[in-house]
């Protein structure tokens, strides 16, 4: 009787799962069927806007529907992240993060969580942190800015985009792996920022090429290396922080898209085709490498390792420097 009870059972959830199976696999033979909403963690005009808007259109071409870009900001995108992590997961509703979003998940409580709520679809470009000083500091290279900086400890600013802000953090992990002191200057975004930047009140910062590439261009700021594992493409001539004295700095303020957790698998991987595609395309890449962003089109396992990567890494800072939740 109970082999008979356990058999009945099992065929039962095997059934189940069956029709389950088939639904999933007709949805996704189905879609998209209708427009795409595409929420972006920060409001209109920013970076992570510009991104999501770029690779928007072409996505829109090889989908066959509209990509509506849905701007939530808010809490570093917290907002955002709540409205997609309640979506259904039927590839309707996607995500377009940064990296703050991942640095703000490590200082503050979240009602979401971005490696139990969602699927990684794959990182779509990335903007590498710059060192970037005021240009009438006595120093030429990293070396001479190290140097600088330990004969005159507690006596340098750096900018940051806010408090627990990513920038926040590339300065303190900086001032970890050279034994410097700095002071934090918070600012409510790049723009409240630059012009204490530009007079010196603030000698130093870490921000993405996009953000400072002008001021840079017109030798108003400074720039002494790039914070990536790599030369950019973009400005071949700047030493990486590696190759500068600074081991294992990398900084990245980049960009990808995320599903709600159960979106179905074919769905998941026609997006990061699909974003492969986009990336690849001369006025995707060019319109990108304007603000200093670098194309990337990983894929989902490359993503979903990267982006825990740097949740550990901005855990260990924030823990060392006492970062405190805003």
């Amino acid at each position: 009787m109970k082999r008979d009870v356990r058999a009945c059972m099992g065929a039962i959830v095997f059934a189940a799962l069956s029709v389950v199976g088939t639904d999933a696999a007709a949805q996704a033979a189905a879609w998209p069927a209708r427009p795409i909403r595409m929420t972006v963690a920060s409001g209109a005009g920013g970076g992570l806007d510009l991104v999501a808007r770029t690779v928007a259109a072409p996505l829109s071409e090889t989908l066959g529907q509209n990509v509506v870009v849905d701007n939530r900001a808010g809490a570093s995108g917290s907002i955002a992240a709540e409205v997609t992590a309640q979506s259904a997961p039927d590839g309707y509703t996607l995500m377009v993060l940064s990296a703050s979003l991942v640095v703000y998940g490590v200082v503050n409580k979240t009602a979401y969580d971005l490696f139990r709520d969602f699927d990684p679809v794959s990182q779509i470009a990335a903007s590498p942190y710059m060192l970037t000083v005021y240009p009438g500091l006595p120093a030429q290279s990293i070396k001479e800015f190290i140097a600088y900086a330990k004969a005159n400890p507690g006596k340098l600013n750096f900018a940051s985009t806010g408090p627990a802000s990513l920038a926040h953090l590339a300065g303190e992990l900086f001032a970890m792996k050279t034994g410097t002191q700095l002071v934090h200057i918070p600012y409510k975004g790049v723009g409240a920022a630059l012009p204490d930047m530009l007079s010196g009140r603030t000698q130093m910062s870490f921000l993405s090429g996009g953000s400072v590439m002008g001021q840079i261009r017109t030798q108003k700021l400074k720039a002494l290396a790039i914070a990536s594992a790599t030369r950019s493409k973009l400005m071949p001539e700047l030493p990486t922080m590696i190759e500068a004295g600074v081991p294992g700095f990398v900084v990245t303020q980049w960009h990808g898209l995320l599903a709600p957790r159960g979106t179905p698998r074919p769905i998941v991987d026609r997006l990061h085709a699909d974003i492969v595609k986009a990336v690849k395309r001369p006025e995707v890449s060019q319109r990108l490498a304007l603000d200093g962003t670098e194309p990337i089109g990983s894929s989902p396992k490359e993503f979903g390792a990267f982006l825990k990567s740097e949740r550990d890494q901005w855990a260990k800072v924030a823990k060392a420097a006492n970062v405190q939740t805003q």
